[in-house]
């Protein structure tokens, strides 16, 4: 076994350590354990991928040959760009990780949990184009996703249950890590958004209102909410390249362009299914954006018959019209 493999091999353990730390319920100390244990595991990983670009003394200080660079070192020599929202993401991460001794409270929780659920899927893409490793058949999809405190951060609470150091440090850290989220991609932060919601059952309630008719103020009761810029964030270019991706990633060698993807749109009327696509209105010719889902369902019909399915649909829609 060579020296890649191993570290690969601990890589992996590290990555899994962090997602079983994180959402096992018995264990308050996820927070810091998570940052610890995924730091660990993006170092392993990078380091596996500069021995293997650029051999085994890439990854050793020059004037200390006993001493390995750290994950810092690591992401500048890989991630060039200081403004790569992963290289971002990883650096607030080990910011977190270096003092959550001093800082660390359970509130820390949700206001990092944007970039720790980004940080999973980086790592997972990244091991994947690195090493060709697909995580997803060592754990499974579903518990890829981190489990979520669906409590919003208070600032009142936060002033009235920590010494001014601490809530001062938490709530500033919330404002600007949001802000951050704010201003870039998926790969620094995955945002989650708390949203009440009406109900009758009393039992299913965390707070109680009534409506009063002679209110000074109003409201007005919103019984959805989409973005579709959020759940519909595909164009049909990029769909096509990610169904491409998928179908290469599961060794099938069927390739869909353009004109399949169109056929595809029309046989099983995608376009007419709110879930799966968006049409803009705005100018004269409507434009369209597709949601995940759109992908997901593309892929799994292909892989039903990838032989024939994309000239049986051919056929089907020629007699139809």
């Amino acid at each position: 076994m060579d020296i890649t493999t191993r570290i690969l091999d601990k890589a992996k353990e590290a990555f899994i350590m962090a997602i079983e730390i994180y959402n096992k319920p018995s264990i308050r100390y996820r927070v810091e354990g998570f940052s610890m244990f995924i730091c660990n595991a993006w170092e392993l990983m990078l380091k596996a991928y500069m021995i293997e670009k650029f051999g085994e003394a890439s990854i050793y200080h020059k004037d200390n040959k006993d001493r390995t660079f750290n994950l810092e070192n690591c992401i500048r020599k890989v991630f060039t760009n200081n403004k790569d929202p992963l290289r971002k993401n990883l650096e607030k991460i080990i910011e977190l990780r270096n003092t959550s001794t001093h800082y660390i409270t359970e509130e820390y929780e949700m206001v990092y949990i944007p970039l720790f659920q980004a940080c999973i899927i980086n790592f997972t893409n990244k091991i994947n184009e690195f090493h060709d490793i697909d995580l997803t058949e060592i754990i499974p999809q579903n518990f890829l996703t981190l489990s979520v405190s669906m409590k919003a951060l208070n600032a009142s609470e936060i002033r009235a249950k920590y010494p001014e150091q601490v809530s001062s440090k938490l709530i500033e850290t919330d404002k600007t890590i949001s802000g951050l989220v704010d201003s870039n991609n998926d790969a620094f932060g995955i945002r989650i958004n708390h949203y009440d919601y009406l109900t009758k059952n009393r039992n299913e309630a965390t707070e109680f209102v009534h409506i009063d008719k002679d209110a000074d103020a109003s409201a007005k009761i919103i019984r959805e909410i989409k973005n579709p810029n959020e759940t519909h964030k595909y164009n049909a270019k990029k769909c096509i390249s990610e169904i491409n991706r998928i179908l290469e990633k599961t060794g099938l060698s069927i390739r869909i362009n353009r004109s399949s993807f169109d056929n595809f749109m029309k046989y099983y009327g995608i376009k007419q299914d709110e879930k799966l696509c968006f049409v803009y209105q705005i100018n004269k010719n409507p434009t369209y954006s597709y949601s995940r889902q759109t992908i997901d369902f593309i892929v799994d019909e292909i892989k039903k018959d990838p032989e024939c399915i994309l000239e049986n649909i051919k056929t089907r829609l020629k007699k139809k019209s």
